[in-house]
């Protein structure tokens, strides 16, 4: 895939990037971004297993935690460093990057399901949400050579700091359900989160949609 333009607006971006840029050449060189995919997608296991083991004992919540960090880590750095180092492989790098970053997203949604704060139904349509948008990302790269990652100011970064927040809120909130609906305030943030995802996603389709037209004629 040749390169495209990557759109990177969120609230965090500029010191985001600063961070990476300090952190690349600090890295001993027997690091390579395949590396940091892995290590990215082991932190979503972690993640995805802190919150199922958490049935039995809440401390198994920071090894979500900590989870987080090492995919926001691995998953930030290995295009970086790819970056850096000039040994990008564009075709390669594009797949296997967001190949691994799905079944990273299945990894810990699902494992969040499964844990005892947010129903099984109410996580996977969260993790639904988020792929539509993911796959939206995917195509406007191919059709009108953007590559967006953020949107409504926001991004994968924006989103991991939410859902350790949400993770942190659940040493103190608990699990109890909400006003005889079944569903736990855990539950609810996650539909909202999920209706909003939906809703950039009919939004930026239709937006898109209009532009091609316009340009096809």
């Amino acid at each position: 895939m040749t390169s495209v333009p990557r759109i990177q607006q969120s609230i965090l971006a500029a010191n985001e990037r600063r961070l990476l840029n300090w952190l690349c050449p600090r890295l001993p060189q027997w690091i390579t971004p395949d590396m940091m995919t892995m290590l990215g997608f082991a932190g979503a296991l972690m993640v995805g297993v802190g919150y199922i083991f958490s049935i039995q004992n809440l401390t198994w919540l920071w090894l979500a935690q900590l989870g987080y960090l090492l995919n926001w880590f691995g998953d930030s750095l290995d295009g970086s460093l790819a970056r850096y180092r000039r040994i990008e492989r564009p075709n390669y790098g594009y797949f296997i990057d967001h190949s691994v970053d799905a079944l990273a997203t299945m990894a810990m949604l699902v494992g969040l399901g499964l844990g005892p704060f947010v129903e099984l139904e109410v996580a996977l349509l969260a993790l639904v949400a988020y792929l539509l948008l993911s796959i939206h990302t995917y195509l406007c790269a191919q059709v009108i050579d953007e590559f967006k990652l953020t949107y409504l100011a926001g991004g994968p970064t924006e989103l991991r700091l939410m859902l350790m927040a949400m993770t942190a809120a659940m040493f103190f909130v608990g699990q109890d359900k909400l006003f005889g609906t079944g569903l736990s305030a855990f539950d609810i943030f996650a539909l909202v989160v999920a209706a909003i995802l939906v809703g950039i996603f009919v939004s930026q389709t239709a937006s898109t949609a209009r532009l091609l037209a316009k340009r096809e004629g």
